[in-house]
């Protein structure tokens, strides 16, 4: 998104500090320009700090190299651009309770954020691995170093095969603009005897898009339930889109393509050859 000219002059003027993980302007704004400024900031990531030691912007990551990558493009990536909106801790807790991850258990978040699953699903004992997209994301996971594994990558451009094994759990709140195809894409990841749940828009039950309803037919062949959430239960992270729960076993064997079943194919398919 562009930044607009009046925010520019104020994070490019010379009295502006951007150091560490803190934007200062040690000078007076009118009451408007100042809600600009802060509304951009705030996008990007950051949240003021009134105490008198700090009286900044605060950031979780190093912001310096990045606000300086902005300015001299004159734009900036919106937080929300790839459709990320932090997990509140009560929806965090709804996907716990149904992935049922105790210790040593196998995981993959695939849309980590800053880490809202990754951190719980350690704490009951899960070995995760995650994949983030943004790289100031990145770098407050690898920062935290809870997760065995930080993957900085697109989630849809991995390969599962690439995986020599299958998760037991998978975990996600992926982007809601493509979530079916995140969910579907994550199925390559899961183990045949794997548990899959997922936080999902809830047009996902009403949307006649080819490629949603395929995906509710498949859910419902592999016995799998879709549980609306509270409404607002994203109020805490800045949307009012309404949610649902996904929660789908897989089997070996079943209708899920499962990251067993795509280890299987090529075998299927070297003996429909041979017939």
């Amino acid at each position: 998104m562009e930044i607009p000219r009046d925010v520019y002059d104020v994070l490019a003027d010379t009295r502006t500090v951007i150091a560490g993980d803190r934007v200062q302007i040690p000078f007076e704004l009118g009451s408007a320009l100042y809600k600009r400024v802060n509304n951009l900031l705030k996008e990007i990531g950051g949240r003021w700090d009134g105490r008198k030691a700090v009286r900044a912007h605060v950031f979780p990551f190093p912001v310096e190299e990045f606000m300086r990558a902005c300015l001299a493009t004159r734009e900036f990536p919106s937080r929300y651009e790839q459709g990320w909106y932090p997990t509140p801790p009560r929806v965090v807790d709804e996907v716990l309770a149904h992935a049922g991850i105790r210790q040593g258990v196998s995981v993959l978040e695939p849309s980590a954020g800053t880490g809202s699953i990754v951190d719980p699903a350690v704490e009951c004992g899960g070995i995760v691995d995650c994949v983030e997209i943004d790289e100031r994301r990145i770098h407050i996971l690898r920062e935290r170093g809870t997760a065995r594994q930080v993957i900085g990558a697109d989630f849809l451009e991995l390969d599962p095969l690439d995986c020599e094994d299958g998760y037991q759990r998978v975990v996600m709140n992926p982007p809601f603009s493509a979530a079916v195809r995140h969910v579907t894409h994550a199925l390559g990841f899961l183990d045949d005897d794997g548990t899959l749940v997922a936080v999902m828009p809830r047009t996902v039950l009403l949307s006649g898009d080819p490629a949603t309803v395929e995906f509710r037919e498949l859910i419902a062949l592999a016995d799998g339930t879709f549980a609306p959430l509270p409404d607002e239960s994203f109020a805490p992270s800045g949307t009012k889109v309404p949610a649902v729960l996904l929660v789908v076993d897989a089997e070996r064997g079943g209708p899920l393509p499962t990251h067993g079943w795509l280890r299987r194919q090529p075998r299927q398919l070297d003996l429909f050859a041979l017939a």
